[in-house]
């Protein structure tokens, strides 16, 4: 008898789930969101389309979950870079040039991987609203730990990080970096950034 969603034990459903996870962003990838199926997926496991239904109620679901993995790895760069006993200042400069140097490697330069997240930001989906939440803690903490080392002037950590975001959003939203990289009247990355670092400092 054949294990399911339903019966599986939890070891076996996760490994069933990663491989949907795997096989759908490869795909996703290579042919763009829009013209992958949950029927090429079960294709490229060599599985039956009902088979991915026990795991993922739709299309939809299966984005949702590999854009889930992707702000992961995306919230884990920062995470590192956040900890490393450097300058407040130095922290938010490689955070942001981080964030900017993925979005042109895994957003702009592979056109499918832009496709799938520009689908999910006009989704307005919640691990979206709740990875940004995160990033704003992150970076509250840091500039929090800049105005205790007398770095950054004392304000409110929680409203400098989200104006802090905006004001570096054009190296971070995928949509914003794809309309600005060819733009030559365009502030520099480098330049924005120490504008808005400058600012934490007045």
């Amino acid at each position: 008898m054949s294990v399911t969603a339903d019966t599986a034990p939890d070891s076996t459903r996760q490994e069933n789930v990663t491989r949907i996870l795997d096989s759908a962003e490869r795909l996703f990838r290579h042919y763009g969101y829009s013209k992958t199926t949950v029927a090429d997926i079960a294709r490229d496991l060599g599985m039956s389309t009902a088979n991915i239904y026990r795991f993922f109620a739709s299309k939809t679901e299966i984005h949702q979950a590999v854009c889930g993995r992707m702000l992961t790895v995306s919230y884990e760069g920062a995470y590192a870079i956040a900890q490393l006993p450097i300058s407040a200042s130095e922290r938010l400069r490689r955070y942001v040039l981080g964030q900017y140097q993925m979005t042109l490697d895994n957003m702009v330069d592979e056109h499918k991987v832009h496709e799938m997240v520009i689908v999910a930001i006009e989704r307005d989906w919640h691990v979206i609203e709740k990875h940004i939440d995160r990033i704003h803690d992150l970076l509250a903490e840091v500039i929090r730990q800049g105005i205790e080392a007398g770095e950054f002037v004392d304000q409110d950590p929680q409203v400098a990080s989200r104006c802090f975001g905006a004001a570096t959003i054009n190296l971070c939203h995928p949509q914003m970096v794809a309309q600005c990289l060819s733009k030559q009247n365009r502030a520099t990355p480098d330049e924005l950034i120490e504008y808005a670092i400058r600012a934490l400092k007045k």
